[in-house]
This record gives C-alpha cells, structure tokens and sequence, in this order.
C-alpha cells in the first residue's frame, strides 16, 4: 500500500531531516506530528511504517524499561529492603537466558504480528492520519483498554491454571518464582499469542464499533500495558509504587503473590476481580476469607 501522505504536500525526500523541516511548515502541526508525518513519507508504505514505528517502540520501551530492574538486582547493597523476596535475586544466567529466549518471541511470535496490525487496523476502522486525538480521548480509552484488559486477562489466566493448560502453555512463565523485570514476556508462544490479544482486542473492538479510535492512542495504551507488566515483574515494592497511591491498583507486590504461591492474584492490573470471585493468594487470601 502507498503512504497517504503521498498525496498531501509532503512529498518524498532523502532524509528523516528534511521531510520533519518540509512538516514543520505547517504551522497546524505540533513536533509529534511533525514527526508523524515524516515517517510516513519517507517509507511511502504505510503497512511497513507502522509496522516499523510499532516493533522499535516495542524493543525500546521493553528493554528500556527492564534497565532500572536489571541495575537494582545488580545493587543488592542499595536495594535490597525493597526487594519482596529479598533472598532471591536472579543471576546474570538467569537474566542473559531470559534476554535471549524473550528476543525469540519477539522476533518469531510478535514481530509478524504488529506487521499484520496496519491491515487489521484499517479494516476494524482505526485511523492514523492527523491530527492526533485530543488528550481527554487518549485518555478516556486507555482507561477502557485497561478495564477490560484486565477483566480479559483474569478469566484467561486462570483457565491456564487449571491442570492440561498448565501443564501445555502456563508452566514455561512460572519458571521463576521470584520474578525480575525481563520475565514479564517469558511465556510460551501460545500465551504469548493469547494474551497479547487482550492488548490489541480492545482497541479495535472499540475502533470497530465507534470508527474513533486512532494509532497513536493505541501506541500509547501498549507502552503503558507494556510499562505495568515489566514493573509488576520486577520483584520490588517501593514506598512511591503505584499501589501505594491507587488502593485497588495491584503492583508488583500482587503479582509476586501469585508466583511465589502459583495460585490466586489472576489479574493483570486491579484487584477487583480476586477480591470478588476469591482468589486472592497466600497469607492475604487466607486473611481474607477469615473476615468473610
């Protein structure tokens, strides 16, 4: 498919530079924008643009986002009173082994995949021509994509935790009973498949239904979802954590819960859906059900 910017007044150029200086004359347009539309333009295929603008994003953000982790697991002396099981840090084995297999993913499962989202998006009615959305509508479905996310990832995580499911998809991410940072993605393809559509499935359901969902809204609600599954892995509970601010907001205390014990604490985010259907793990649960 030929870039739709093709047509408009940025025309083709040698360099990122000088498409973003051909943009920036359009005083309408903000820096993001401007950027935006250099990219577009200089790769003139729109299916490969988004496809390369999705997976960078994807690696940078991840392995960005595992470097503060994998440093305190590296600083024991400094960080190790925030650490929730404080005799168990993963090794440098552990971690190169885990980089090595979460690349394969990447490259084998996930990277086809966000090459398949352009098209996928086009015909679910998402946009990605200008202008962005407004911040307050960024805002409004990001908070939707979580709630449901959310609600997707418990009913679905604990089907994997019933005996053949177990067993065939769920085992290889219960590897590490204390996770870090990088095993946020150490899954099985199959859950990595499956539960990667709890991510894309809400956008464009929503884009189907309402046609108002754009690209940069969805790009923003995976880097978030991509930000809470690496900290909720990462083993370490700070007095500033989210969790601390946000009651029902479930941190990596929560998530540890459920890898320390391999049972309970289902869901991705909240704590809503254990509490209600009693599935809170270990010594909280039991406490728990005593006040019940």
């Amino acid at each position: 498919m030929e870039s739709f910017f093709n047509s408009s007044a940025v025309q083709p150029a040698a360099t990122y530079a000088q498409l973003f200086e051909i943009a920036k004359q359009q005083h309408n347009m903000s820096t993001m924008e401007s950027l935006w539309q250099a990219h577009y333009a200089y790769w003139g295929n729109d299916t490969l643009a988004t496809g390369i603008m999705a997976f960078v994003a994807h690696e940078l953000i991840y392995f960005g986002r595992c470097i503060p982790w994998i440093i305190a697991d590296a600083l024991p002396i400094i960080f190790r009173k925030y650490k929730i099981q404080e005799k168990k840090s993963p090794s440098v084995n552990d971690q190169w082994t885990c980089i090595k297999y979460i690349l394969a993913i990447h490259f084998i499962i996930e990277l086809p995949l966000i090459v398949l989202f352009h098209p996928m998006m086009e015909l679910c009615g998402l946009s990605y021509t200008l202008p962005f959305p407004q911040l307050r509508t960024i805002a409004a479905q990001i908070v939707t994509f979580f709630l449901v996310e959310d609600t997707y990832h418990y009913w679905l995580h604990r089907a994997m935790h019933w005996g053949p499911l177990y067993r065939s998809i769920h085992r290889i991410h219960h590897q590490y009973a204390a996770p870090f940072g990088l095993t946020a993605e150490y899954a099985s393809p199959w859950e990595t498949l499956l539960l990667g559509f709890g991510t894309i499935g809400p956008p464009l359901v929503m884009g189907l239904i309402t046609g108002e969902v754009h690209l940069m809204t969805v790009l923003v609600w995976m880097t978030l979802r991509q930000i809470q599954a690496i900290d909720a892995h990462s083993g370490y509970d700070f007095p500033w954590s989210l969790r601390r601010i946000v009651p029902f907001w479930g941190g990596a205390d929560w998530h540890d819960d459920h890898h320390r014990y391999f049972v309970g604490n289902y869901s991705s985010s909240f704590k809503h859906w254990d509490v209600l259907m009693g599935t809170v793990a270990g010594p909280r649960g039991k406490a728990t059900k005593r006040k019940a």
